[in-house]
């Protein structure tokens, strides 16, 4: 049987009493009011075509508080990607450049502090449009801009440190009270647009020739070369150029490059390491290559494949060779683009897959120091890179087997001889 602690039904009436006054003490009290988020938009941007390298870009735009307060301060910010400049700078901006991330390239950046007060429902445009300026690798860009209640900083993704402006500041000006339709066109706090400049770009391939025998692995390093004056940006995922790879007859891939996928066992297609590739840029594909059978003169092609590429004018270099010589792997002279070799031994000399070779002898007499083959030059759309005997794969020539068995006996005899030395001494 339980017994009631003493006194427990008191102290239960007491905090009824004391919960019920404090209820209705906060039920007497005055509410508080939550002041409304600010709510800004920006109007779509219009595209702009034709623009001309070197010249301006005016950027217009407009601004509306949707909220029901007045803002008394804003933000506005804009970015540009590297064929555009910002032409105007204004006091009241901060500029710096934002590494390229997360598939995006490298951008230009201003964040604007507007100190003026925004009314409610009140459409508000800038004294006179951006002022930018397309560079002379201008082509396809983009510039995006973005209005805000809040100091969005400069971000800290990498780039250069912010720089305020020298000029006049960017202010905005009252346009006209809010229409039904402006607040439909204002309803996100960021727009961009495409400005499309009058420009070329000129894709070039360059392919390689190489020599070896039966059973030798040799790389043929594929390069593909902007070389301008525009850079290129495509469409996020989409790779700024694809380049076909035919395989030489007789040989086989035994290694492809990571940006390369197989059609079939001797067609490849290779794509880019972004959606954007810089004047000057591209990229390289080296492919390890066996050979199988002499074929004569077999020979694989590379061309561009994929996007139609408007901007490049030149079509002379857009097509190159793969071609294997499939001999004995002896040489006794020939030239390559952009050097020479005469037989001999070879010094300090270097191929086209960045290897070195030092040391090595063919059977031609002669000598030859410093020289180096033309595989790294992508002058030329179609001009080979030429590799001489089994260098490309091994980095070595038959000196080093010979050398190598020549040890190996060497080594051999002396254990033979301490053998019999040490029966000689037992029988002592």
């Amino acid at each position: 049987m339980t017994h009631p602690f003493p006194g427990r039904r008191p102290v239960r009436a007491v905090v009824g009493v004391l919960a019920t006054a404090a209820l209705t003490g906060l039920a007497s009290l005055p509410a508080v009011a939550v002041a409304a988020e600010p709510d800004l938009g920006i109007g779509p941007l219009a595209p702009i075509t034709d623009a001309q390298p070197g010249s301006g870009v005016d950027v217009p735009f407009s601004v509306l508080n949707k909220g029901t307060e007045e803002v008394g301060k804003v933000w506005v910010t804009y970015s540009v990607t590297s064929g555009l400049g910002t032409a105007d700078s204004y006091g009241n901006c901060l500029y710096s450049t934002r590494s390229s991330a997360d598939e995006e390239p490298e951008k230009t950046l201003a964040v604007c502090a507007v100190e003026q007060p925004l009314e409610p429902g009140v459409v508000y445009v800038p004294e006179q449009p951006v002022g930018l300026k397309a560079l002379d690798n201008a082509l396809y860009d983009t510039v995006r801009m973005t209005v805000e209640a809040t100091d969005p900083g400069t971000g800290d993704g990498g780039g250069t440190d912010p720089v305020p402006g020298t000029g006049a500041p960017l202010k905005l000006v009252e346009k006209a009270p809010a229409t039904d339709a402006d607040r439909a066109s204002h309803s996100e706090g960021s727009a961009s647009a495409d400005i499309t400049t009058a420009n070329t770009a000129d894709f070039a391939l360059t392919g390689a020739r190489l020599e070896g025998k039966v059973g030798d692995e040799v790389t043929a390093s594929v390069k593909f070369l902007n070389k301008g004056p525009a850079w290129v940006y495509r469409e996020l995922g989409q790779g700024a150029a694809t380049v076909d790879v035919r395989i030489p007859s007789g040989t086989s891939v035994v290694k492809a490059h990571d940006y390369c996928s197989p059609v079939t066992k001797t067609h490849y297609t290779c794509g880019t390491s972004q959606s954007w590739v810089d004047e000057a840029g591209g990229e390289t594909y080296p492919f390890v290559l066996r050979i199988d059978k002499a074929v004569e003169g077999a020979t694989g092609k590379v061309s561009f494949t994929g996007a139609d590429r408007p901007f490049d004018k030149n079509a002379a270099n857009d097509t190159a060779e793969i071609v294997i010589d499939a001999g004995t792997g002896t040489t006794t002279g020939g030239s390559s683009t952009g050097g020479s070799s005469t037989g001999g031994s070879t010094t300090g000399g270097s191929s086209t897959d960045g290897s070195s070779s030092s040391g090595g002898a063919d059977t031609s007499g002669g000598s030859a120091s410093g020289g180096s083959t033309a595989g790294d030059s992508t002058t030329g759309g179609s001009a080979p890179q030429t590799i001489k005997g089994g260098l490309a794969a091994t980095g070595s020539d038959s000196t080093v087997p010979m050398v190598g068995a020549a040890a190996a006996a060497l080594v051999a005899g002396g254990g033979i001889l301490y053998a019999v030395r040490r029966r000689a001494a037992a029988g002592n």
